[in-house]
């Protein structure tokens, strides 16, 4: 079975800091790589004992290099680098059985979760897929429902996850933390953190194989809304193919092809940052 990974950061356990998540931070940067390194390696882990033959990872914060090749588990091919234009979900595609979100965080419109944003927290202030609010998680449930492949593990705070249940009803879901504030929170020992991972991974690939694993179910046509902090940021979004502006701030991308309205997304996300954003 074919496993695809897409990894972010602020879902770790004992990451609670910007510094830890900044590349060019210095200590706490590389305190924050190490603890995703080890709980990406413990996901490969649990995946291939539970029957994973070939495992991708792509790489899906900041500058998108933070794992140090040498130290991947289990041959696990890695997808890294900036300006890929399928974004946190590169490299996805129908031949793959199983997709697992690791370190994933709450949304920037929900409850208190650790670092919570979507995706970029200068630019966009709220999403929403067919009028539900969601973080990265259902976004990129948007791709995973074109391609037919289930999310079969999801780690981060409790927050996500009830944030990535509706659109991924059958994972496996492993808490790495209790978020206090947006700045603090109730972290699992690494150790046990990993350990729940390698268990979740193998458990879900398991589930996998008995086919107890569904594929997102996002009704047709759907509607991507995007709530941004300024109206320049909503004009210059509408550059992007699609995009529709629905009131001074918020704009909206809708259609049957929820590929292309993932692109749009992307787009948007990418010239946003020239009305202000990063």
């Amino acid at each position: 079975m074919k496993v695809w990974i897409s990894f972010d950061m602020e879902g770790v356990a004992g990451i609670v800091d910007w510094e830890q998540c900044r590349p060019g931070s210095g200590v706490p940067y590389a305190l924050g790589c190490a603890l995703l390194q080890d709980e990406v390696n413990a996901a490969i882990e649990g995946a291939l004992a539970g029957g994973a033959t070939e495992i991708v990872l792509n790489d899906s914060h900041s500058t998108m290099a933070n794992l140090d090749p040498r130290k991947i588990a289990g041959n696990a091919q890695y997808i890294s680098g900036r300006h890929k234009p399928m974004y946190m979900m590169q490299g996805l595609d129908a031949s793959f059985d199983a997709i697992f979100f690791v370190g994933y965080h709450g949304s920037i419109s929900g409850p208190p979760s650790t670092l919570s944003h979507t995706y970029n927290p200068e630019v966009i202030s709220g999403a929403r897929v067919n009028g539900q609010y969601v973080g990265e998680s259902g976004i990129n449930a948007l791709v995973a429902h074109h391609f037919g492949v289930p999310i079969a593990l999801v780690t981060g705070d409790s927050v996500l996850h009830e944030e990535t249940r509706p659109f991924a009803p059958d994972a496996v879901e492993v808490v790495t933390k209790e978020s206090i504030t947006r700045f603090s929170a109730k972290n699992l020992h690494p150790a046990v953190s990993c350990a729940a991972i390698r268990a979740g991974a193998e458990l879900a690939m398991r589930r996998v194989g008995e086919g107890a694993v569904a594929t997102p179910q996002i009704s047709s046509p759907a509607a991507l809304d995007l709530d941004f902090q300024t109206a320049d940021m909503a004009e210059v979004a509408t550059w992007a193919r699609g995009a529709v502006r629905t009131s001074d701030r918020e704009v909206r991308i809708e259609g049957e092809n929820f590929l292309n309205i993932f692109e749009s997304f992307v787009a948007v996300n990418y010239i946003t940052r020239q009305a202000g954003g990063r």
